[in-house]
């Protein structure tokens, strides 16, 4: 692998037992899709049709698979056995730092499923892109509301540049954002049809709450981030 064309963001799970677990997540720099996750032997439920998110434009003759399950199945697989509650130290290795926590599985599992989705080329999660670049593990629920409203407005100076409609009421983000709860919902049904346990799915929720979190600031008018702007 051509390191100088990819960035690489590796996490490490440490548990009490001694087992630890690590993972590579490398992105194209160019394209920021992801380049190393899709496993060899894909499983039944990671099949396009199997549970289809509501809202997804794919079809079967083109993508006979769905590009997030793919990706996510050997995460699923090493997580499908444990709960989302149990303890661990993880740590998240960038090019430009190393961020550590104790914290439990499932706030590990969020951030490396969030980056891993937004990477995945789906048609719908590919807004999350640009973040994925810069990416911040274990971000609060203000941390990333104001990631993601900074980066919606930043596409709108771009799309202004451009010669385009650059949207600075942030009219279209609701829709969006309603979009990216769906595939969360189809990728919870995927996840449970194979966990054992619950820490899988409990970290797509925790992406998902904070969709919805994002969605009800937006239509808030963003209030809830004007104190840091007097």
């Amino acid at each position: 692998m051509d390191r100088n064309n990819h960035y690489v963001i590796r996490y490490e799970f440490s548990f009490h037992s001694g087992n630890q677990q690590e993972f590579e997540v490398v992105l194209d720099k160019a394209t920021l899709s992801l380049v190393n996750f899709s496993c060899k032997s894909k499983p039944d439920w990671t099949k396009l049709l199997h549970k289809q998110c509501s809202c997804c434009s794919l079809s079967e003759d083109r993508h006979p698979y769905c590009p997030i399950a793919v990706n996510i199945a050997e995460l699923v697989d090493n997580f499908k056995g444990r709960l989302s509650t149990e303890k661990c130290r993880v740590k998240c290795v960038t090019p430009e730092r190393t961020y550590s926590k104790d914290t439990r599985v499932q706030e590990g599992l969020y951030s490396i499923l969030g980056i891993v989705m937004a990477t995945s080329d789906c048609p719908v999660m590919n807004f999350y892109k640009p973040m994925a670049r810069f990416h911040l593990p274990f971000s609060t629920a203000e941390e990333t509301l104001f990631r993601s409203a900074s980066v919606y407005l930043l596409q709108q100076y771009f799309e202004h540049k451009r010669g385009g409609q650059p949207d600075l009421e942030m009219a279209h983000l609701s829709s969006r954002l309603q979009m990216v709860q769906d595939v969360n919902t189809g990728i919870i049904a995927r996840i449970r049809s194979v966990s054992v346990k619950d820490a899988d799915a409990n970290a797509v929720i925790i992406l998902d709450s904070f969709s919805k979190l994002l969605e009800m600031a937006i239509e808030d008018r963003l209030s809830s981030l004007e104190y840091l702007f007097p």
